[in-house]
């Protein structure tokens, strides 16, 4: 956009720079007009819940202000109807401002304030544009700053997605669980360095799948109250400036009302803007799932491989084919899709480490890509687990004839004859099964030791329940 002209399409505003264009119809201002054509950036605008969150805050610090005596009635109240408009979905394609922005996020807080505040003037009378009565500075943004309501917003917007990542991470923990518990009799050949091993159950290594998810849930879940504490109130630097007296205990009590969350103001205001260590906290629990995930996923592909010439131990329900040149190929696309997602999300978390660190004295001028980040790796990981979860985990097929000749090909089975005859003599049978190729029950059977059905005893009490008598 240029600036000065005649073109009906747009309207002129003024601030302390000068004069410059805006769209006509559009309810943000001259702040956030300048920030679009700064700022042509990634194409992303930003995220539904920090928008929502930051609008609250907006609310809760009109609700406080007045309380407070320092904001008219009328007009608060022509604010807190403005935001409930924004909160009801109304106007959401008004925050315009590029993820990539100016530091700290002025640009965004700015697009907030002047959709607010146009709202508000439109509400009582006024135009798009005029700000008066309602100013976005002087009245929308009172006794707050950039500095505070930024991280706040981060903050209560994590608080908002943690929830659908950690209903995901459940939903993908019971039905490893429901594998499991169908198939705890399902012996197979364990796999130790990708050699046979001992022999286990489906059962125990899906279960053991879901035990690793919840706990990995549990890690996510226990960021949650740090989260809580916020550094609305603090102004500029945390020292409170401009800020009425009870203002942000008042705040925090209207943001616990409108987020159903336990919203606290933070022991020390400063420290909150100055530091995003719970946030990186957060980061780094959803890289540790993210780690497990990826891992799970690697196992699950190497499981299903096949359908002739891998392990297929498990076959995966298809989804689309998997080739454009090879007829009748089905691919594991889910759990492909899965380990690109955690790549992208341990990328999330070194860019938000970096970033954490790049704070300097009194502000993390970082927090619009940092919260973006953080709000990529919530929303990607919360996706790519459900969608792994209803389209490949639901109607997994575990081939138990499959599992039953791995498991009797095994050289791995020689283990369970150490208490009996000893390592050396069972070292001998694994030796003469892998040069002979025939399993190791048969030989046993051969030499007398027990017969192949009590053997085959044997495996089911080892790999069940890990004991031999």
């Amino acid at each position: 956009m240029g600036e000065e002209g005649s073109d009906a399409r747009y309207r002129i505003e003024r601030d302390s720079l000068g004069t410059y264009r805006v769209p006509a119809e559009a309810w943000y201002g001259i702040q956030t007009a300048r920030a679009v054509d700064n700022f042509p950036i990634s194409g992303r605008g930003p995220d539904r819940d920090f928008v929502i969150a930051h609008v609250r805050i907006k609310r809760a610090a009109a609700v406080a202000n007045r309380e407070a005596g320092w904001l008219e009635p009328r007009l608060a109240d022509a604010i807190v109807a403005a935001c409930d408009r924004i909160l009801a979905g109304e106007l959401l394609d008004q925050f315009v401002v590029d993820r990539f922005q100016a530091g700290a996020g002025t640009s965004h807080n700015m697009n907030t304030n002047e959709v607010i505040a146009n709202l508000a003037n439109v509400a009582l009378g006024g135009e798009r544009g005029t700000y008066d009565p309602v100013h976005p500075n002087d009245h929308v943004n009172m006794g707050q700053s950039t500095n505070d309501t930024i991280p706040t917003a981060i903050r209560l917007a994590a608080l908002a997605k943690l929830p659908r990542l950690l209903e995901a991470v459940e939903e993908m923990a019971a039905a490893f669980a429901r594998i499991a518990e169908a198939e705890r009799d399902t012996v197979k050949s364990g796999r130790t360095h990708l050699q046979d091993a001992v022999p286990t159950t489906i059962g125990r290594e899906f279960g053991a799948y879901a035990w690793i998810l919840r706990r990995a849930a549990r890690n996510i879940a226990a960021c949650r109250e740090p989260l809580c504490e916020i550094g609305l109130g603090g102004s500029a630097a945390g020292t409170g400036l401009n800020t009425a007296p009870g203002y942000r205990e008042r705040a925090a009590a209207e943001l616990a009302r409108l987020t159903g969350e336990p919203i606290r103001p933070a022991e020390d205001m400063a420290a909150q803007m100055q530091s995003m260590h719970d946030v990186q906290r957060l980061s780094s629990a959803i890289r540790d799932l993210a780690l497990e995930l990826d891992r799970i996923a690697n196992d699950i592909r190497l499981l299903a491989s096949g359908p002739r010439t891998g392990l297929g131990e498990i076959t995966l329900p298809p989804v689309q084919p998997g080739s454009s040149i090879m007829p009748g190929k089905v691919n594991p696309v889910m759990f492909e899709m899965l380990n690109m997602v955690c790549f992208q999300v341990m990328g999330q978390d070194a860019a938000i480490a970096a970033m954490t660190q790049a704070g300097q004295l009194e502000l993390n001028v970082m927090m619009p890509a940092l919260g973006s980040a953080l709000f990529d790796a919530m929303d990607w990981l919360t996706a790519a687990v459900r969608a792994a979860t209803r389209k490949n985990l639901h109607g997994l097929v575990v081939n138990r004839e499959r599992c039953r000749w791995f498991l009797h090909q095994s050289v791995g089975l020689a283990t369970l004859l150490n208490t009996r005859i000893g390592y050396a003599a069972a070292a001998e049978i694994a030796k003469e099964s892998e040069r002979t190729g025939r399993p190791v029950r048969e030989i046993v059977a051969e030499r007398g030791l027990m017969s192949a059905e009590e053997f085959d005893a044997l495996v089911l009490r080892a790999a069940r329940d890990g004991v031999i008598d």
